[in-house]
């Protein structure tokens, strides 16, 4: 299973982007879908994610300001960022907590991480 990300790139204060996460290879059914984030000198932390359901869970610093949404046909996961802070400067990362294929069962895949720049 191979996760590409993009939709990042250099923002002022208050804009917005759209982070794009697509799944490829043998994928019978995918389980949580998220989005981390890793700050230099910080511990990768939680954004946000959604379950096969469409159940979300959203750290409190992005709540109000940020939406994550899939589509399960195009294995794809979407995290809408507005009202974008510096703070929020970072290499965003994908997850998919539990992949199942005809390989069997894969467990925590990440993306390779695009960066997220938001000038004040």
């Amino acid at each position: 299973v191979q996760l590409v990300e993009s939709g990042g790139g250099l923002v002022q204060a208050g804009g917005s982007l759209v982070l794009s996460c697509a799944a490829s290879g043998s994928i019978f059914s995918i389980g949580a879908m998220g989005w981390y984030r890793q700050a230099p000198g910080k511990q990768r932390e939680l954004v946000a994610t959604i379950n096969a359901d469409g159940y979300t869970n959203y750290a409190d610093s992005v709540k109000g300001r940020f939406t994550i949404s899939r589509d399960n046909a195009k294995k794809t996961v979407t995290l809408q960022m507005n009202m974008l802070k510096p703070e929020d400067t970072a290499v965003y990362y994908c997850n998919l907590d539990r992949v199942v294929g005809n390989y069997g069962a894969q467990y925590d895949r990440w993306g390779q991480g695009t960066q997220v720049t938001v000038s004040s």
